[in-house]
């Protein structure tokens, strides 16, 4: 099911009426209805479309604590009073929801799918708002609709794998199994590099799973401040070897002292800070074709800490991504 935005999503301080120069996000914000004909984005316009995943039935199926439904909502109110220094060819805008009704998580993800291949196809960068991780098979669909057949890259900030089994159900657990196998029955590689790995939360199957798909991981401890070179040169030779990339942030790689409303809350998961070098340097790179944030469970946010932290990653990869 999809239902079109609303300004009722968009509220926020209002310094000035006319004065463009004190105007903030909810005040520019334009909104497009994708149930019917979506117009290619104009010559010389760089536009920005927020798309949300309301759907968290992958989490309940793994068996973990639902609420990230509404993360969309949540992660849109964090972004509404954001001031606005973007340039005048740059748009924002708000595409809607895709809802998952009946706990039809397939559905759900086949029409998530359809949306990202229409905006891609038609020249927007899509900024899909979760919503549980199973975000990302659906996010991905739509990216191998629209993308043929560039040689793909997935990043994964993450504390976990999500590289389960579906033969019983897919779930937020498999997505990236899902994706593993969907790539190599088009005789297609799978280039996955996830990090902010934690041990404790992936059993020993899994990790013989990501070595058997060649994964690329970095464990959670590794990714610090003062590793950051490291990583970054590290990073740098993933990118050199594809051609786009699918960037996923999920809110437990960061420690509970920035994102306690998560559906699987992380003690010692990383710090912000070196998460959003990394992620300025994927969008430095040029090959960003899109991105999401998933696992938001508003339901056990603190003070609203978690959804300030994703809305403000969106925020400077929009600004980022912008000049690129």
């Amino acid at each position: 099911m999809y239902k079109p935005a609303s300004k009722q999503a968009w509220k926020g301080r209002t310094d000035a009426h006319d004065d463009e120069l004190e105007f903030r996000w909810h005040q520019v914000i334009k909104f497009l209805d994708l149930s019917g004909e979506v117009t290619p984005v104009p010559d010389g316009e760089v536009a920005f479309v927020f798309l949300g995943f309301c759907c968290d039935e992958g989490v309940r199926r793994n068996q973990g604590r639902t609420g990230a439904v509404d993360g969309p909502s949540s992660l849109r109110s964090a972004m509404a009073p954001f001031a606005h220094h973007l340039s005048s060819n740059v748009m924002l805008y708000d595409a809607g929801d895709v809802l998952c009704t009946n706990q039809n998580l397939e559905e759900a993800q086949e029409q998530l799918g359809r949306k990202v291949a229409v905006l891609l196809q038609q020249g927007y960068k899509p900024l899909v708002l979760g919503g549980g991780h199973e975000i990302a098979f659906g996010h991905f669909l739509g990216l191998d609709r629209a993308t043929v057949k560039q040689k793909l890259g997935i990043l994964n900030f993450d504390a976990h794998f999500d590289l389960r089994s579906y033969a019983r159900h897919s779930s937020s657990g498999t997505p990236f199994l899902q994706i593993a196998d969907k790539l190599h029955a088009q005789e297609r590689e799978f280039i996955y590099n996830c990090i902010g790995i934690q041990q404790q939360g992936n059993t020993r199957i899994l990790f013989h799973i990501a070595e058997k798909l060649q994964v690329q991981y970095t464990f959670a401890e590794q990714v610090q401040g003062h590793t950051l070179p490291v990583l970054q040169e590290q990073l740098q030779v993933w990118i050199d070897q594809v051609e786009a990339i699918y960037l996923t942030i999920d809110m437990d790689v960061f420690s509970a002292a920035y994102a306690p409303g998560v559906s699987a809350v992380n003690a010692l998961g990383l710090q912000p800070g070196v998460v959003l070098q990394l992620l300025q340097q994927v969008i430095a790179s040029g090959k960003l074709l899109s991105l999401d944030v998933a696992e938001l469970n508003p339901a056990f946010d603190s003070d609203n800490r978690t959804a300030k932290l994703g809305a403000a990653l969106l925020y400077h990869a929009v600004s980022e991504w912008a000049n690129v």
